[in-house]
Order: structure tokens, then sequence, then C-alpha cells
């Protein structure tokens, strides 16, 4: 079986599927680092934290080979679902989690994620964001993902800000829908791991100020008014307010 932790970028989905790797290690699972090494999926697997792109029948196809030898590993993606995911999670293959944030903190983490990285030199998928009106581009058409995957039946859908507030009960419904035994030590120390305060600052998880809300801080009056009207129409269905 592969477990798919898809998120929308800039929202804790670097975190989120290193949590869900790690919880599935704890039960056999195989590092999907070894995996993407054993089966010659560099090309379709990135070497930080697996993530496959577009769910194409031919990327999934590949990727499934191991589990059809035994294995069973965490991948990430950010991409949204089609046929071939659907097919699969159907047969049991395949089991999804999801994980967004408000846009509007998404928006201002990703341009300032994509800034730092071309101020340093090393240029990265977020540093084309030069602008407030790219970004908020950016992030709607992640928007129209998230609106694709709380459609989907039998993914379990999280908020990076009930990760950050909630915690314990958060890794509660995760550890339900994996089927695994909380009790267990070994699951044990990795919720510890994770926690809010211990991932800050762990590398391949891109979890930096990770603060609910700092769009108001940053962003003018004006700025956030644009916010509101262009991401007005999905904001109360995301759970958050104007």
């Amino acid at each position: 079986m592969i477990v798919l932790s898809v998120g929308m970028p800039r929202a804790g989905s670097g975190w989120h599927y290193n949590l869900v790797h790690d919880l599935m290690m704890t039960a056999g699972a195989t590092d999907a680092h070894e995996i993407r090494e054993q089966y010659r999926l560099q090309r379709f697997l990135t070497e930080v934290n697996n993530n496959i792109g577009v769910l194409s029948a031919r990327r999934l196809a590949l990727v499934t080979v191991p589990t059809l030898m035994g294995h069973t590993f965490a991948i990430k993606a950010h991409s949204g679902p089609t046929f071939a995911s659907r097919l699969l999670q159907r047969v049991g293959l395949l089991r999804i989690t999801y994980i967004y944030r408000d846009p509007r903190d998404t928006v201002l983490s990703a341009y300032e994620y994509g800034q730092r990285a071309l101020a340093k030199g090393r240029p990265n998928a977020f540093s084309h964001l030069t602008g407030f009106q790219k970004s908020v581009e950016f992030t709607l058409n992640y928007v129209h993902i998230w609106e694709k995957w709380v459609q989907e039946k039998d993914v379990l859908i999280a908020r990076y800000e009930d990760m950050l507030t909630n915690y314990d009960h958060e890794v509660t419904r995760l550890l339900n829908f994996l089927k695994l035994d909380g009790s267990k030590p070994d699951v044990q120390n990795v919720i510890a791991a994770y926690r809010p305060e211990a991932a800050e600052g762990q590398k391949g998880l891109h979890f930096n100020k990770g603060k609910i809300g700092r769009f108001r801080e940053v962003y003018s009056v004006e700025e956030q008014a644009i916010l509101n009207e262009i991401l007005g129409p999905y904001l109360e269905r995301m759970g958050y307010k104007l």
C-alpha cells in the first residue's frame, strides 16, 4: 500500500508528510527514500520528501510496482486527484491524507520562502513569485485543488491551523485513519518528535515561522481587501473568517 500525503504548498505539507512517513515506519513500512533508490524512481520522486508531482497514470503505475512487491511506504504530492489515484484508492493500494491552510497566509509564506531562496542564490519553486499579484494567482490554483480534494471520498482532511493548536486531537485522527496503535512507545516517540515546538527548524519540514494569521501583520488594508475579494468565496467553506 502507498500512503499519499497531499498538501497545499506552504501549509505544513512537509511536516505532515514526514509525520505520516515516520508513523508508518513504526508499523513496518519501508523508508520511501530506500524505495526511491531501490526501484530507480529518482525521476518520479523528488530527493526531498519523495514528491511524485502530478498523479498521472504512468507515475502512479511506476510507484505502485514496489507495493505489488510487498512494500508499504509514504509519498507526497501537491497536485489534485485523478482517475488513476481514485482507481488505486478504490482497490486498496492507496490511502490519502490532505492538509491545507488559510490561503491568505499561504500567499505570504510562498512569496517570502521564494524570495529568501533567491537572496541566497538558490532559487526554488517559489522564487518566480516576484510580487503580490503573482503570489495570489499561484495560491488560487491550489485553492482549486483543495476544492477537488474535499469532494473526494475516504480522504483524511486536515487543517494546518488545527495541527498547530490541537495537535493531539489531529494526531489521533491520523492514527485512526492509518490504523495505528497510538499507545506503542515508538509511535509515541514519533508523535513527540513532530510536535509543533519540536518541528520548527527541522530539515526537510519547511517549517519556519508558521504563525497563524500573519498576513494581517504584513499586508496593507488594501492588500487584505484584495485577498478577501479573490479568496472570499472559498474562505468560509475552508473554515476561515474574512
